[in-house]
């Protein structure tokens, strides 16, 4: 069994999110522990048509993002990882400099720390050179950066299917297999 971290930050976006969940969900064998942050529950309410408790239901455990004595803030707590998404620039921010404010930060820097796997989903255009200075020292010091970038090569004519892209392209980090997603074929 796989245990994923899923957050989720103040970004446009939240969709990414919630169909990281189901997503992670449908693939069976893996415990999910969400937190969110209140920008990103201010987003939900904006863009989606799901409350807060249905995207809540969709994980194993939901941890509140003031909760610095949460399992998912220590190192012990043993994970595979922790996926961003949709990832905010004042998020992308503290994770780059270690800024442990909130849970979201703290559970990225604690998995990072311990060598686990952590996905970024960054949503902010155009970038400014911060934010380019933040991602280019999150890819260096190991995370793993999956921007939402449009896709072509594979038909994708909606966009669910570009979400369901990006999904498949998160899920690949954990070895995980999505039947949405569309590779290229060649």
């Amino acid at each position: 069994m796989k245990r994923i971290i899923v957050g989720m930050t103040g970004a446009s976006g939240a969709q990414l999110g919630i169909a990281v969940l189901r997503a992670l969900a449908a693939a069976g064998g893996v415990e999910t522990h969400l937190v969110m942050s209140d920008g990103a529950k201010a987003v939900l309410a904006r863009e989606c048509a799901e409350s807060l408790e249905e995207v809540e239901a969709l994980a194993d455990a939901v941890h509140d993002n003031r909760d610095l004595a949460a399992p998912i803030s220590s190192g012990s707590f043993i994970t595979d990882g922790m996926i961003v998404a949709p990832c905010s620039m004042k998020s992308l921010s503290a994770i780059a400099n270690a800024y442990d404010d909130d849970l979201v930060v703290r559970a990225a820097d604690v998995s990072m720390k311990e060598g686990r796997r952590v996905v970024l989903v960054p949503r902010e255009m155009p970038l400014n050179r911060t934010h380019c200075r933040n991602l280019s020292r999150c890819a260096e010091d190991g995370y793993a950066i999956v921007a939402p970038m449009l896709t072509f090569y594979n038909g994708c004519e909606t966009t669910e299917q570009q979400v369901d892209h990006v999904v498949g392209k998160v899920l690949m980090q954990f070895g995980i297999e999505y039947e949405r997603f569309r590779p290229w074929a060649g």
